[in-house]
């Protein structure tokens, strides 16, 4: 029924509609689709966090707080392991893995599993974001309605890229941001074919979450910066750099998992217990954090000492000091015991708020020095910035994202100088931002357009399944039987069961057929092991690579251990200017249409 629904759907769109038109009228409904999906998670969150702090409030020192973490974490898992079969693709990584490796295709079953668990992780006190979540639902709903109508992976791609747009746009109530944080994440260039499509998606979601859930994430009126703060904005700048290698790596450790020797469920409990511990210590480590970064933004740094069984030592400076350089450093500790014990959530929101606390501390210090006064808020407000710009390698996201969910436009100069700064320090030390790190080194996949690009080839496409295979005993002397009916230069020695036991090539059978002695030589005598194997599971960017690092144009593609054919470099090569070409016709035919 599907099937049939969806072709009679590509029908229509083929018979009324261009193919470029038909792309801004899928945006729109993925606009439509991801907005409702951010004000469906944004309500759940809430309530459910009203409803954790509520309870809370009826018991001495909070002590619900260090076993909420454990029952949301305890409760994702479970839902991901029994409904979700472990089917769910946490993170922005697999979005991005998806992209490169799967031809733009994501699982339907992602539009719905990370509301459902990142409100439950999130909800009940996990000290993690749910921007990754809302990013990964628009992802899937960008992807499945390309699916639907059967559209390129190219098509497919920039429909990711709208859902992703529309969720952060969404949830922040942030058009501009919202776009940039695909061009610069997802897609990783801006172009008008994809700008286009990602502004409508983007417009959408926030025109959604205005009417629905107009509600905005933080507020702050500024009067501006002075100049005798610009070096103080630059030692920010340097710090946040800093910080952004910390939470880089300390996160990215974390989250790979944590006590992985245990069953999964009690991975969750000893996990949650922990954090719940690490919230009785710091208050402000609950769920996302927004509500005390509101209450700072204000001016209510006394806010801090709430929940918390030491509040009233927090009155000396030192001390509260001490607490908001705790909190800087603990929130990314909090956040990877989170996602690392099984909950769902991202990094995005614990960067912010260690960006924030980060600029809390260097305004609230100096300004026990008597020697200058800083604008807290502002520093807050730029130290989000700056900490989003390092982590993410994004530094225009940050610039906006931050100036457009604090209405501070006028920051924009300690916006871009602490972005710019920060930004730099993290490249420097790491030329991928964490989305990309581990996918470079542990799945070999790569940023850029050419491996995109690459790997919308399907490997299948280009195998060569004629060959002639040799049996290793024949006499030299009978190849010129096969020879003459083939034009190929590589041939494969199999087995009776079809297993490859090596290759001979055409260069070095014509040196051994004109040689002057080959009586009583066979195949066995010259055949030769090949350079690489290739898996019929590999992308076509690895088999690229193995071409120019081996210096080859034919490699053997392997099936169960069995040989089914050969990849020729010439013929990648032609299969990607064919791609080439459509793309950039499409690109044409969009931007005059």
């Amino acid at each position: 029924m599907f099937k049939s629904v969806s072709h009679k759907l590509n029908r229509l769109r083929l018979t009324l509609n261009g193919q470029r038109n038909f792309l801004i009228y899928c945006s729109v409904a993925v606009g439509l689709f991801g907005g409702l999906a951010a004000v469906a998670l944004k309500f759940l969150v809430h309530l459910m966090e009203g409803l954790s702090r509520d309870i809370s409030s009826h018991l001495p020192y909070h002590i619900i707080y260090v076993f909420l973490p454990a029952l949301g974490i305890l409760l994702t898992v479970a839902w991901h392991h029994l409904i979700n079969r472990d089917k769910m693709q946490k993170g922005i990584g697999n979005i991005l893995v998806n992209i490169k490796k799967n031809r733009s295709n994501i699982r339907l079953n992602n539009i719905y599993s990370h509301l459902v668990t990142s409100s439950l992780t999130v909800g009940f006190g996990g000290s993690s974001g749910l921007e990754a979540p809302i990013v990964c639902t628009g992802a899937a709903l960008g992807s499945n309605l390309g699916r639907l109508f059967k559209l390129s992976p190219y098509e497919k791609t920039v429909l990711i890229a709208a859902g992703a747009s529309a969720g952060i746009a969404a949830v922040f109530n942030s058009p501009i941001a919202g776009v940039l944080f695909s061009l610069e994440i997802l897609i990783g260039e801006i172009t008008i074919p994809t700008f286009i499509p990602l502004l409508i998606a983007s417009a959408t979601g926030v025109v959604v979450s205005k009417i629905l859930y107009s509600g905005q994430l933080f507020h702050l009126v500024t009067d501006g910066w002075v100049m005798p703060a610009l070096p103080f904005y630059v030692l920010l700048g340097l710090l946040c750099g800093w910080v952004s290698i910390y939470i880089a790596k300390v996160g990215g450790s974390l989250e790979k998992g944590i006590f992985m020797g245990q069953n999964r469920y009690v991975r969750a409990i000893m996990g949650g217990l922990i954090l719940g511990v690490m919230i009785m210590v710091f208050p402000p480590l609950f769920a996302e954090g927004y509500h005390y970064l509101q209450e700072i933004l204000n001016g209510n740094i006394e806010a801090l000492k709430e929940e918390t069984f030491f509040g009233a030592s927090l009155s000396n400076p030192l001390l509260m000091l001490l607490f908001i350089a705790g909190l800087v450093l603990m929130k990314i500790v909090a956040a990877g015991i989170t996602i690392g014990s099984g909950g769902n959530g991202g990094t995005f929101a614990p960067t912010m708020f260690t960006g924030a606390f980060l600029g809390l501390l260097v305004a609230f210090g100096v300004n026990q020095t008597g020697l200058i006064h800083l604008n807290t808020s502002n520093f807050i407000a730029v130290g989000m910035a700056g900490a989003l710009s390092g982590v993410l390698h994004a530094p225009l996201t940050a610039i906006f994202l931050i100036a457009e969910i604090t209405g501070g436009y006028v920051l924009f100069i300690p916006l871009m100088i602490v972005s710019a700064i920060s930004y730099i320090i993290a490249k420097l030390s790491n030329p991928h931002n964490m989305y990309w790190h581990q996918l470079v080194h542990e799945n070999n996949i790569h940023p850029g357009q050419d491996y995109q690009m690459l790997n919308n080839i399907a490997l299948d496409a280009i195998i060569n399944k004629k060959f002639t295979a040799i049996n290793k005993q024949m006499p030299l002397t009978s190849l010129h039987q096969i020879l003459a009916n083939t034009d190929a230069n590589i041939f494969p020695i199999l087995t009776a069961a079809g297993e490859l036991e090596g290759v001979i090539w055409m260069d070095e059978i014509r040196r051994h057929l004109f040689g002057t002695d080959t009586e009583g030589e066979t195949v066995a005598d010259i055949m030769v092991a090949p350079p690489a194997l290739i898996a019929h599971t590999d992308t076509v960017s690895r088999v690229m690579e193995l071409f120019d690092s081996l210096e080859v144009w034919q490699l053997p593609v392997m099936k169960d251990g069995l040989f089914i054919g050969f990849v020729g470099k010439s013929a990648l090569l032609s299969k990607y200017r064919e791609i080439m070409i459509k793309q950039h016709r499409d690109t044409d035919l969009f931007a005059h249409h």
